[in-house]
């Protein structure tokens, strides 16, 4: 399995600018194939060619990763937030289009809770349905646009805490299907996973072909081999459903375990983590070459 597999910027820096375009050769020289990066925003000072440029210097390219807010939620009971749901993921595609990406991926729904502050409320029957029908009927709009400019939507199922619109491969599967469109697929974290899923290998089987990105992230989203997911296993669905796209690593987790600190949020690195980085890239490299040679 010769999948490409690639690092989020976020593992050097947030906010990603115009001066840290250099982590994209970095990301080269230890070995990476692409580069995960957030949607650009206006304040990041990130000029769209000069990120092209960068990712052809380098030999790398870039996958998207959305960034949606209650303001930018094509589920949510307000129209106009619906709106800016739908004119953000056509500005996402607009910036793939222009930096050369052809996935943009993340819980495009919107309705983020725990970054967001917005805690889960109870709903009745009705007020869910409501909801999906929302999600699925905007997703139908953008994924045609998507597909007509090369680019394919991805998306991902975030853990309870994090959302209640979608958060197993099952729920991301129904709303696929129903939008119906090449222009949308599905993408699986395994981090997510490990909290929603009975078992990973058969929730990737379930996906099968809907599978257009997958992100390793181990139980505790530190560097990969440190937790306690099964890579063999897993790599070894992926090679069943014949998934040859990208594989991005989010290792968050930083060497800090300071009572109180609040874990859930980003911080910066505290030290050069090249040799963890080139570590948990040997780990899910092999884990895929197991899954070819190991049937």
């Amino acid at each position: 399995m010769d999948n490409p597999i690639g690092i989020i910027s976020m593992q050097f820096t947030r906010p990603f600018t115009g001066k840290d375009l250099h982590y994209v050769a970095k990301a080269a020289e230890l070995g990476f194939d692409f580069v995960e990066l957030l949607v650009p925003e206006p304040e990041d000072n990130l000029p769209l060619a000069d990120v092209r440029k960068a990712a052809e210097d380098a030999g790398m390219f870039f996958v998207l990763a959305a960034r949606v807010n209650p303001q930018r939620s094509i589920a949510s009971e307000v129209a106009a937030n619906r709106q800016g749901g739908i004119d953000y993921l056509k500005r996402c595609v607009e910036t793939a289009s222009e930096i050369g990406a052809d996935i943009v991926g993340g819980p495009l729904y919107g309705e983020p809770m725990v970054f967001a502050g917005r805690p889960p409320v109870p709903r009745s029957d009705a007020e869910i349905a409501a909801r999906a029908e929302r999600t699925i009927s905007g997703l139908a709009k953008v994924a045609p646009i998507a597909r007509a400019a090369g680019v394919t939507f991805a998306l991902e199922a975030l853990n309870r805490f994090e959302t209640d619109i979608v958060s197993t491969t099952r729920q991301a599967v129904e709303v696929v299907d129903a939008v119906g469109d090449k222009g949308l697929g599905v993408m699986l974290d395994t981090f997510h996973m490990n909290m929603e899923e009975r078992s990973v290998p058969d929730a990737i089987r379930l996906a099968g072909n809907r599978i257009v990105h997958f992100q390793a992230n181990e139980n505790h989203r530190g560097h990969p081999g440190t937790g306690h997911l099964d890579w063999p296993a897993i790599m070894r669905a992926l090679h069943q459903v014949d998934y040859r796209g990208p594989i991005s690593l989010e290792p968050f987790r930083r060497d800090d375990d300071r009572v109180g600190l609040p874990i859930a949020h980003w911080r910066a690195p505290r030290e050069d983590e090249s040799a963890k980085l080139r570590a948990g890239l040997g780990v899910i490299r092999n884990a895929l070459t197991l899954a070819e040679v190991d049937q």
